[in-house]
């Protein structure tokens, strides 16, 4: 199935809306061809998703707050983050574009309802608000068994799942060119900082490796 990008609501061919973040996050490609290859976009996304849930979990656990919901699962997935974003990019055959549309959509959640995204619902929210923006925003795209099966539950939960993730965000899935555009360079510093980051960590391994090396020296 080819990538479909944003044409209709956002607009993502007006040069006025920072066309060279699109290319950077892989929202936009060269030509027709559609590519397998994850698109930038997902690693940012993933990081500030992680951190969002590693700081919730440490504030909820301070102050022994408990939240359960229909997102809620009983236990963390097996699958980080990251590996989740990867599977539902690679079998959904949606564009790139929903995953910034997503990111909005779990954050109009989060805020309508004050839940906390933490490692209990994260995947059940996010296979939710791919589902829900590749329906709004993408010419074509698969019906709710499929959408369940890429992401590890039942249709039936899934059917409800929909359902709950409307209501609770009052239907309002429309998202303004100037909301995309906020969100894009939100993720494009993300990834930037996430750059920076694993740039310091290369380091530290071969500081630590130099260390190493030098006690060797000095031992024998």
């Amino acid at each position: 199935m080819e990538n479909l990008n944003i044409m209709g609501s956002l607009g993502l061919d007006n040069e006025n809306v920072g066309t060279d973040v699109y290319f950077s996050l892989g929202l936009k490609q060269s030509g027709k061809v559609a590519t397998k290859i994850p698109p930038r976009v997902l690693s940012p996304l993933s990081s500030l998703l992680e951190r969002s849930v590693q700081s919730n979990e440490m504030h909820m656990e301070a102050t022994e707050i408990k939240e359960v919901t229909i997102f809620h699962g009983l236990r963390a997935p097996p699958l980080s983050i990251r590996q989740y974003i990867d599977r539902v990019f690679k079998y959904s055959g949606c564009s790139p574009s929903c995953f910034v549309v997503a990111k909005i959509y779990v954050d109009r959640y989060l805020q309508s309802t004050q839940v906390h995204l933490t490692s209990f619902n994260v995947h059940r929210l996010l296979i939710t608000s791919v589902m829900l923006a590749a329906k709004f925003i993408d010419d074509a795209f698969f019906n709710n068994a499929y959408y369940a099966k890429v992401g590890g539950v039942s249709t039936a939960e899934l059917n409800r799942l929909e359902m709950k993730f409307l209501f609770s965000i009052d239907f309002r899935l429309q998202v303004s060119i100037d909301t995309f555009k906020k969100y894009c360079s939100q993720l494009e510093k993300e990834a930037a900082v996430h750059q920076i980051e694993r740039s310091i960590q290369a380091c530290g391994i071969k500081e630590d490796e130099i260390v190493i090396a030098s006690s060797q020296r000095m031992i024998t």
